[in-house]
């Protein structure tokens, strides 16, 4: 995976994590939100990750 497209998952997990932080105050269903956000996102990283290192290995 490329640093840029790390970088991007790393701070968009990271937003979602501070989102959930600041929204514990607020909301219950919010921190759910955001919780299921970061979850996906750091999902979507590891996926795509194997894809690509999946890819490289045979090409």
């Amino acid at each position: 995976m490329s640093k840029q497209l790390s970088l991007f998952f790393a701070v968009v997990s990271v937003i979602w994590m501070s989102a959930m932080a600041i929204s514990i105050s607020h909301s219950g269903w919010l921190v759910l939100l955001f919780g299921l956000l970061w979850l996906f996102t750091t999902g979507a990283g590891f996926i795509v990750k194997a894809r690509m290192r999946r890819k490289k290995q045979q090409g």
